[in-house]
């Protein structure tokens, strides 16, 4: 277990409070994933690490230790872009949800840190949001394992356009269903997904449902706090 860190690229993915005056923060770092610290004090009225231990706020941390959880000594932030309210917010809280419990400690993950920070960059500028998370969620289960590939079946044949498909989340595309997953996918949104094609609305719908079978799976029934922030903000639209 490493003894430490310094300038390391990281940012506060969940904190919650500890004793009188610390918090306790995880982190997702750049060269050590996700990484949980206690910063002692900082709720303190002189401390400036509260404002600083904020989501979606590029930071560079200190720490020290050895167990798997870490005194941070020191945080810089840093310039990076700024996400609003709304569905941008909402899908912000989602990404670092995934993280935080998708995502083994100290195991780094150089290319999802990357795509993290692009997916911030995109709901910073309010841009088409399903896009960003579909691509974040496929660059996450690439990283724990579960990568496949949307134009080939798991026995590696083609997918073509005019036949439906299934998605079983240890296979990946199947031609016959496997009693898990999702089926009914069209070999035609399937061969827009693997083009990177998220316009066409059936590639949406077929991505969603792909997705959102993968990540409940991965989740192993942990429910996710972030989609009730969606679903209240469906609701109270409606009303």
């Amino acid at each position: 277990m490493s003894a430490g860190s310094r300038q390391e690229p990281a940012y506060v993915i969940h904190r919650r409070p500890y004793r009188e005056t610390s918090l306790l923060v995880d982190v997702f770092s750049l060269s050590h994933g996700r990484i949980s610290l206690v910063a002692r004090g900082a709720t303190g009225p002189k401390s400036p690490l509260k404002a600083l231990l904020q989501p979606f706020q590029p930071l560079l941390l200190d720490w020290s230790g050895r167990s798997d959880l870490k005194t941070l000594i020191q945080a810089e932030s840093r310039r990076g872009p700024v996400i609003a309210g709304g569905h941008g917010l909402y899908s912000g809280f989602y990404l670092n949800e995934l993280l935080q419990l998708l995502l083994p400690q100290g195991d780094p993950h150089p290319e999802l840190f990357a795509a993290y920070i692009e997916a911030l960059e995109c709901l910073s500028l309010q841009q088409d949001i399903e896009p960003v998370l579909r691509r974040f969620e496929g660059a996450l289960c690439d990283s724990l394992g579960y990568g496949f590939s949307w134009g080939r079946t798991d026995q590696g044949a083609r997918v073509q356009p005019h036949q439906h498909y299934c998605y079983d989340p240890q296979q990946g595309i199947v031609a016959v269903p496997t009693g898990q997953g999702v089926c009914g996918l069209p070999g035609e949104a399937l061969l827009a997904l693997e083009a990177g094609d998220l316009e066409a609305p059936e590639a949406r719908r077929t991505a969603k449902r792909v997705m959102r079978t993968l990540v409940d799976f991965l989740l192993q029934g942990r429910p996710l706090k972030s989609r009730d922030l969606f679903r209240n903000k469906g609701r109270k639209r409606n009303e």
